[in-house]
């Protein structure tokens, strides 16, 4: 049950103590009460909150009283009444409804410090925000984080919260952080840990520095907070041609990958007989780096790191090898030929070439190019779609087969928008090509549909 009451007022306020409303939901609690886009939120129960995690906290009771200002300088004043944990329908113009935190560190392994010039600003805003790890899974590195920010995760239970530690050696955290709190910041897992907050963590190795005996403690030292420590993930360091003047950091090689993922699952058989679960856990890149095969889905305990490049492989594989009898009952009787192209990084590329395949096995109909696009513009080291852009796409797809549609992976392009890291647009890629692109999501459901997407339009002269 709702119920609103209201009075009005008018006032002069300052502009640093409200937020901008930019959408109301439709159908909403808000949208009842009259609140439109371009009205202004002042306090909510009787509070200004300094970001959206204030306003979620307090705004999931079952009484709940706003403050609103009009822009033509008239407060409401709104009582409302409603269901627990009810969405006032709400958004706003800045998601954290607060400035978002930039990073205070100088990682000498920093990805965003390897990257050319001329790329577009919002490409080279680092940040630290624990708020960030909490509603878009970013990993933090807890330098940035006062006492306060640590009760306020505490207070309202926000997990989990997504921690970057490369190592449980303060002296050693210091120097790869660049940050002269890094070391002491270690401490802030503790607190968490005693509060319950769940947790994953991230390592990023470096050859010469967090790897060998250090992996070895840190790994040992964090298993000291299981259970509320979920997860942690060995990434290998990203090294772009772009380091001049950078920490000298060396590449790793196939013999570092074959030691890192010889220790990681000795701790999994380890952790997995003590605990029933692996903990510690091996970007996709160590496999391809070492020339072994994936680890079985078992393995993952359920994928808590996807986003980390850890078992996003294997879960593709498992995807697309569990619904594809689906699609062979469905399309398996068709007979128009036609052809298309996938490129991606040299990463997925052998994965990628299986997947096709299967397909042209279980589709006779069906010709499929492959091409693993080698990065040219951060170096060749860097192997994952994510990073390739429209410049390596354009120069080496020009020329090859690319059948009816060229089919790239969604992670080529930037925030949800058709633009590439380069600053190219979809459009501009599909002209300079002379074909339809068409962007696929990461399942394998997603995969084998978007092939058969490309076959119908081809049956149907599309």
């Amino acid at each position: 049950m709702r119920v609103f009451r209201a009075k009005a007022r008018v006032v002069m306020v300052k502009l640093e103590n409200m937020h901008l409303i930019k959408n109301v939901i439709a159908d909403s609690i808000a949208a009842e009460m009259g609140i439109v886009p371009g009205d202004m939120l002042l306090e909510i129960n009787g509070t200004f909150p300094e970001d959206v995690f204030d306003y979620q906290f307090m705004a999931t009771g079952e009484d709940v009283e706003l403050l609103i200002l009009k822009p033509d300088g008239e407060e409401w004043v709104l009582e409302i009444e409603k269901e627990e944990n009810e969405d006032l329908g709400l958004e706003f113009e800045n998601g954290l409804m607060d400035e978002y935190r930039s990073c205070q560190n100088q990682c000498i392994f920093c990805f965003i410090d390897q990257m050319p010039p001329g790329l577009r600003e919002t490409l080279y805003f680092k940040d630290d925000d624990a708020r960030l790890s909490f509603l878009q899974g970013n990993y933090v590195t807890l330098t940035n984080m006062s006492e306060h920010d640590i009760q306020r995760i505490i207070r309202y239970h926000l997990e989990p919260i997504n921690i970057s530690i490369h190592t449980t050696d303060p002296s050693l955290r210091t120097m790869m952080l660049g940050n002269r709190f890094a070391g002491e910041a270690l401490k802030k897992i503790e607190l968490l840990y005693q509060a319950g907050i769940a947790m994953n963590g991230q390592i990023v190795l470096c050859k010469g520095i967090n790897d060998g005996s250090n992996l070895k403690r840190t790994i040992h030292d964090l298993s000291a907070y299981l259970p509320y420590l979920k997860s942690v993930s060995v990434v290998p360091a990203g090294l772009t041609k772009y380091r001049e003047g950078l920490y000298p950091l060396r590449h790793l090689e196939q013999g570092d990958a074959t030691k890192v993922l010889d220790l990681i699952h000795d701790f999994q058989r380890h952790f997995f007989k003590k605990h029933g679960l692996h903990f510690i856990h091996a970007a996709d890149e160590w496999y391809l780096l070492a020339g072994t095969s994936l680890p079985p889905a078992a393995s993952y305990d359920g994928y808590p790191q996807l986003e980390n490049g850890v078992g996003m492989m294997r879960l593709l594989l498992n995807e697309f090898e569990a619904v594809l009898p689906e699609f062979i009952q469905k399309f398996g009787n068709m007979t128009t030929a036609y052809q298309l192209s996938m490129a991606t990084g040299l990463l997925a590329y052998p994965y990628l070439c299986s997947f096709a395949n299967r397909l042209m096995e279980c589709f006779p109909q069906l010709t499929v190019h492959i091409y693993g696009i080698s990065n040219h513009f951060f170096g060749e080291r860097i192997t994952v779609s994510g990073l390739l852009t429209a410049t390596d796409l354009i120069e080496q797809l020009g020329g090859k087969k690319l059948g009816k549609c060229l089919l790239l992976p969604e992670n080529i392009l930037r925030d949800g928008e058709a633009i590439f890291l380069d600053g190219f647009t979809v459009s501009q890629v599909e002209n300079a090509l002379q074909v339809p692109i068409d962007i696929v999501k990461s399942s394998g459901r997603d995969l084998i549909e978007a092939v058969l997407n490309v076959c119908w339009r081809s049956r149907n002269g599309k």
